[in-house]
C-alpha cells in the first residue's frame, strides 16, 4: 500500500534526513520524492510504501508530526488511493 507525505515549513539543513530516518524507523521506504524550495519555503511530497510498516496508520502520522514538530515543519499523510479521490477532477 502507498501513500503520499507532504512536508512544508521553512528551509533549513537536514528536513529531508530528518524525514528519511523517522520512516526507516518504523519500516516505511521512500519511492519517489519531488522537493522545491518557494520564496524560502520549503516543500515537499513523498510516494511512500507502508506495506511493511511496523506501526499501524495512524501511528506513522503520529511519527511524522513528532518529527515535524522538532524540524518546524508540518507534515501530512494520506493513503494514496484518498489522496488521488480528493485530487481527481
Amino acid at each position: 500500500m502507498h501513500a503520499i507525505v507532504t512536508v512544508i515549513g521553512h528551509d533549513r539543513v537536514g528536513i529531508i534526513a530528518g524525514i528519511c530516518v523517522a520512516l526507516a524507523g518504523i519500516n516505511v521506504n521512500v519511492l519517489d520524492i519531488s522537493q522545491t524550495i518557494l520564496g524560502g519555503m520549503f516543500t515537499m511530497v513523498m510516494l511512500v510504501d507502508i506495506k511493511e510498516a511496523s506501526v499501524p496508520f495512524g501511528d506513522i502520522s503520529t511519527v511524522l508530526d513528532a518529527e515535524g514538530e522538532r524540524l518546524g515543519m508540518t507534515i501530512r499523510i494520506q493513503r494514496e488511493d484518498i489522496f488521488n479521490a480528493m485530487h481527481r477532477i
